[in-house]
Parts: C-alpha cells; sequence; structure tokens
C-alpha cells in the first residue's frame, strides 16, 4: 500500500485526506499508519472480497434510459472518507437549522403563507412549481410535520468550505448504500473501527421506525407501519427492500393495499388488516388517481381521503416537493433568516435564477462555464455541464432556457473537493488517483431531529468529472465521524 500513496499526486483544489504531498489530515494519520502497513497484494484481496460481498448481497441500482435496462452493482471505493468531530457538529448544526427552516417554510405555504405575504418568497415562483398541492392548502400533516426524512447534499469548495448544493426531501434515496458500505468495511478492517474510534450508523432504521410509529395519527399502542414502494423497476427497488427488512415493516405496492371507510387497509392472507403509517418511496403524482395522475397504476385510489381525514400518516407529507424545487433552493438562507431570526450556518452555492431577466441573459451569454440544470429532474439528468459541453449542446440549451426560463437555474462550476479513490487502470493495476466528492447527510424527524452519522460519500468516479450520480457512472464511499479528532 505503501507504494500507492508514494505515487499519489495531489489536484488542484482542496484533498480530503492529505495537506500536501506524503503529509495526511491530521484526522488520517492513524489510517495512512495502519493502510501502509498492507502489501499490495492484500489490499487487492481486500478490493476484490469488497467487490463481492456487494455483489452477494445484490447491492445494486437501475440506470435509467439503459438500452439493457440492467441492474449494476453499486461501485464501492475502500478508502473511507473522515469527518472529524468538530467539523461534524458544524454540519449538524448547519442542517438541523436548514430543515427547521424548510418545515416552517412548508407549513406556512399551506396555510397563512405570510411569507409570500411579505415577498420574500415570490408568489408566483411557489404557485408555478408542479410540485406545489394548492389542493391542499389549509391541511396540516401529523404532528405538524412534513419533512420526515431529508437528504442534504453538502459539496466542498478548493479551499474547504462546505456549501449546501441540494435539498431532497421527496424520498432521498441512498441511505442502504451508507449502511452497507458499513458492514463490508466492517468486515474487511475489523480492528479499524474501535482503533480509530468511528461513531456507528447503524442506529438508522431503529430510529427511523420509531419515527414512523410516532407519527400514528390514532396514537395506537403499536401501529402498523408499510413502506410503498413503485415495484420492481424503481431504481431504488433494492434500498426500499432492504429498508423494509431491516425496520420489520412489510412491503408493499398499490395494489397491496386498499381503502374502505377513509381508513387505508393491507390485503392480507388472514383478510384486512389497518395501515397507520405510509414510508412511502412513491412520488405525489402517483399516490392517489382519484386526486392526482388519473392513470396511475402505483397508488392507492382514495388514500388522499384517509390522509385528509387524518387516519393515515405519510412520510414525507404531500406537497413537500416545493421546497426541494431548485429554483425555490435559492430562497432557503431568506427562510432561515425569515422564519429563524438566525444568519445561514451553511452558505447556498451562489445560483441564477433563469426566470429572472437579468440572470438569464448572463446564462445565456456564459452557457460555457456555467453548471445549468433543469429544477425538476435529478439523478444528474437534464444538466448542462458548460465546460465540458459542446457548441451544439450550448445552443441546444440556450434554447430550452429562452422557451421556459422558470425550468432552470445556473451554478458557477465548483471546484468539488477531491479524495484519494483506488482505480483500477488498464495496465490492471490499481492505482491511488484523486477524484470528486459530494457529502449527503440523512436527517430524520420525529419526536427530535436527528442525522445519520456521516451519510454518504458520493465519488464522481470518471476522470475530472464533477457528477457523482450512480446514475452517471459515480460510486460511494464509507464515511466515518469520529468521536475524536482523530
Amino acid at each position: 500500500m505503501k507504494s500507492l500513496f508514494d505515487a499519489y499526486q495531489l489536484m488542484r483544489g482542496y484533498d480530503e485526506m492529505f495537506e500536501a504531498k506524503g503529509t495526511p489530515r491530521p484526522h488520517y494519520r492513524q489510517l495512512c499508519h495502519r493502510l501502509q502497513e498492507l502489501s499490495l497484494r492484500e489490499f487487492d484481496l481486500k478490493r476484490r472480497q469488497g467487490d463481492q460481498a456487494f455483489l452477494r448481497q445484490g447491492i445494486t441500482f437501475t440506470v435509467y434510459g439503459d438500452a439493457q435496462q440492467t441492474e449494476k452493482i453499486f461501485p464501492f471505493d475502500l478508502l473511507p472518507r473522515i469527518i472529524p468531530n468538530s467539523e461534524w457538529s458544524l454540519i449538524e448544526q448547519g442542517i438541523r437549522q436548514r430543515v427547521l427552516a424548510l418545515n416552517q417554510f412548508l407549513l406556512d405555504i399551506y396555510n397563512d403563507q405570510k411569507i409570500l405575504r411579505d415577498k420574500v418568497v415570490p408568489r408566483k415562483l411557489i404557485e408555478s412549481s408542479i410540485h406545489f398541492q394548492k389542493d391542499f392548502r389549509g391541511f396540516r400533516p401529523p404532528k405538524d410535520i412534513y419533512i420526515h426524512i431529508a437528504g442534504i447534499d453538502l459539496v466542498r469548495d478548493h479551499e474547504g468550505t462546505y456549501f449546501v448544493l441540494e435539498d431532497n426531501l421527496r424520498s432521498p434515496s441512498g441511505i442502504s448504500y451508507v449502511l452497507e458500505n458499513r458492514i463490508v468495511m466492517k468486515q474487511l478492517f475489523p480492528n479499524l473501527f474501535s482503533e480509530m474510534r468511528v461513531r456507528p450508523v447503524d442506529h438508522y432504521t431503529s430510529q427511523l421506525l420509531d419515527n414512523l410509529r410516532f407519527l400514528d395519527p390514532l396514537s395506537r399502542e403499536r401501529p402498523t407501519v408499510v413502506l410503498l414502494t413503485p415495484g420492481v423497476y424503481n431504481s431504488a427497488y433494492f434500498e426500499h427492500s432492504f429498508l423494509s427488512l431491516q425496520m420489520g415493516i412489510k412491503l408493499v405496492e398499490g395494489r397491496d393495499l386498499i381503502v374502505e371507510g377513509d381508513r387505508v387497509f393491507m390485503q392480507t392472507t388472514q383478510g384486512l388488516e389497518p395501515v397507520d403509517v405510509i414510508y412511502r418511496r412513491v412520488d405525489d403524482a402517483f399516490l392517489d388517481p382519484e386526486v392526482f395522475r388519473s392513470d396511475s397504476v402505483l397508488g392507492v385510489p382514495g388514500l388522499m381521503r384517509a390522509y385528509r381525514a387524518g387516519n393515515v400518516a405519510l412520510a414525507n407529507g404531500i406537497g413537500t416537493g416545493v421546497a426541494d424545487d431548485k429554483a425555490v433552493y435559492t430562497y432557503v438562507p431568506a427562510m432561515i433568516e425569515y422564519y429563524l431570526k438566525e444568519t445561514p450556518i451553511l452558505p447556498n452555492v451562489p445560483t441564477y435564477q433563469c426566470e429572472n431577466k437579468s440572470d438569464l441573459q448572463y446564462v445565456t451569454e456564459h452557457l460555457d462555464s456555467l453548471v445549468v440544470k433543469a429544477v425538476n429532474e435529478s439523478g444528474g439528468y437534464g444538466m448542462l455541464m458548460g465546460p465540458s459541453s459542446t457548441k451544439a449542446q450550448q445552443a441546444e440549451f440556450k434554447q430550452k432556457l429562452l422557451a421556459n426560463p422558470r425550468d432552470y437555474i445556473a451554478q458557477p462550476i465548483v471546484q468539488l473537493s477531491h479524495h484519494p479513490c483506488v482505480v483500477r487502470k488498464d495496465d490492471n493495476q490499481d492505482h491511488l488517483v484523486g477524484r470528486h466528492v459530494d457529502l449527503r447527510p440523512f436527517v430524520l424527524w420525529g419526536q427530535d431531529i436527528t442525522m445519520s452519522l456521516g451519510g454518504l460519500t458520493r465519488v464522481a468516479l470518471k476522470e475530472g468529472s464533477l457528477v457523482v450520480n450512480s446514475s452517471q457512472g459515480g460510486g460511494s464511499k464509507d464515511t466515518w465521524v469520529l468521536y475524536g479528532e482523530g
């Protein structure tokens, strides 16, 4: 392993592991020392063992639009990302502040709409969002919580400063990879976790189940909780089945549920069983053909009647998606100041609102140097990476922007921090190379707001790429938060 470290070349920007060539950051020193004790052959064996573990457990994802429609093994890098406790504390405070403000915003826009009347957020922006469910004005979800599960994407710039890149509030995915990454790493490096005092992540599913039970609107002693999946062809189906198994709850599809007398029931071989809480991984538009898309076969007819009657809780709440609209994202710092009377702890990435005429003009004139994003897309789709785009692609996006400016935002390129990764190159040898990373901590809200310790570190495995999504060739790392400073 020592030879791999010796050959590692620092890239421009912020390196997560090394301060300078051959000088690891303080919280990485112990890890580097331990890994240097491994021979190249021993390390390669562990890498292959890790790949086999993922293959055996079926840790996969599906790429939409792939001609073969095949499931792929989620790429996993053996070198963990380490976050010292003091750094994690700042992240935790910043994300907690952000989620509190976003939940207040959702309660407000579906009820009093003070923030719109005070013109802190433009009314037109909210009412034009495809995720704003105007028919749910005046409705308050159980416990006044909309955001039960969130994934907040963070990036680090060339100086090591954290920025919030995106808020994922509808049905964020990736936590199964966090938990499985840790299981595999413990198998491969069992002694490192106690030696380095790495904080555990395996409490996530028990906390999630406790939170879901807490939502029960009927306060039954042992409420029935189910996980509603779109089915086996969904890209995150592995995660749906993994979480239901870990929590010991039923994994159901829309056809497994029925509504009678404004009450939701699960159809079982013993008859109808009442359902109290639904952790839904189905978007609003497909949840109930009586209210949303009439052609949906993924949802449950009458589900919204039961929801409005207070007979079932949904996580996340209906209409939550308006708060993760990428155009609404630009106003989150203002929400924090408006609702909490606090200065934002974690800043946004500077963002151009293409609906604004001056911003639109600037963006269309600088497409070769910006990232342009469709406000309602995810997974790296609907995006123009200006510096690596062709003139034809830029011309195509310019037409899209001029036709529908509300549907796009643009941001300057953030030179994401990078982390050493083990990559097998054409010479069939492992090489330690820098690859760009981001971080998605997961937030749970029940009686209190809690967070996964570390979250999902996603890696842009393609050389030079800034796109970390698995659908675009990205992978992941185990993320270690230390009890001490390391």
